[in-house]
């Protein structure tokens, strides 16, 4: 039933990639050399705006892998990228995991209580609403003067963050996924006030913590490739060392605009999943109509 949940989350074109069983898959030196580049440009990418999925999960379906394999593979992978880029925050002086305890362990909890949930739930509902949420939030990073390189004001405290926006997109992330990093960063900033660093460093602890929670879930399911993932994972941390110093470099001049770009791609990939051949096909009338 976990594979059949979990091919309802990914692009209706996912049914037409090549399928093969975990055990007769072979993997060529060529391939697994993509695959590298791929988790590398993607770590970059996650490190900075999150969405290093939008690029891995399609390459992991094109290298013929089940679509709820491309899921756990790509949580192995995404999991070591998080955790790179989650320490370089660490050890630069932008997070002080201690201050994180309460948000890690329910973000944790939230994460793990989703992944087990939409084994059994219809995440369908979640495909509709999802587009728009993901253009407010471009629009509020574009548009919101508490988005910059200093610190807003404070609109709730610590603890209830944690119950709040922790367990709740740690749960959103186990039960369905993208845009986690726009939801936690917009958290950060319009709850917490922080600076857009210190949320893409926070945002990036607390989505190591989500995706640990639902690999932990998807081993135990027995879905993880990990030829793949322990290739694309040593890529995802390279490209995540890499994005995380250019935003400590850079800031918010860096992480805002990808994150306005991230979430508005994140939106088009949505739509298109559920209404592509609708479009089609409105299309194809239009173009006979005018010729």
């Amino acid at each position: 039933m976990m594979c059949a949940v979990l091919k309802d989350r990914i692009a209706p074109s996912c049914a037409v990639a090549p399928q093969f069983e975990s055990d007769q898959m072979e993997f060529g030196l060529d391939l697994l050399v993509i695959l590298f580049a791929v988790a590398t440009l993607a770590g970059f990418v996650d490190a900075i705006a999150g969405g290093g999925g939008l690029i891995t999960i399609p390459a992991l379906l094109w290298a013929g892998v089940t679509p709820a394999q491309a899921l756990a593979t790509n949580k192995l992978q995404g999991s070591f990228g998080s955790f790179s880029a989650s320490l370089n925050f660490i050890r630069k002086g932008h997070v002080d995991p201690r201050d994180m305890v309460l948000a890690i362990v329910l973000t944790f909890a939230g994460s793990a209580l989703g992944t087990v949930l939409v084994q059994m739930l219809d995440p369908g509902i979640l495909m509709t609403i999802l587009p728009g949420l993901l253009i407010l939030i471009a629009l509020y990073f574009l548009f919101s003067p508490r988005v910059g390189d200093i610190d807003a004001h404070q609109m709730i405290g610590k603890a209830t963050f944690a119950f709040t926006a922790g367990f709740g997109i740690g749960f959103y992330d186990g039960f369905f996924g993208p845009g986690t990093g726009s939801f936690f960063s917009i958290a950060f900033v319009a709850l917490l006030g922080f600076n857009m660093t210190k949320a893409t460093a926070h945002t990036k602890v607390l989505n190591f913590t989500s995706n640990f929670a639902s690999l932990v879930m998807f081993i135990a399911g027995g879905e993880v490739v990990w030829i793949v993932g322990g290739v694309m994972a040593v890529g995802a941390l390279i490209g995540a060392q890499i994005g995380s110093h250019m935003v400590m470099k850079v800031g918010a001049r860096l992480v805002r605009p990808l994150l306005v770009v991230t979430s508005i791609a994140i939106s088009i990939k949505l739509i298109i999943d559920q209404y592509g051949t609708t479009i089609s096909q409105s299309w194809d009338q239009i173009r006979h109509w005018v010729s």
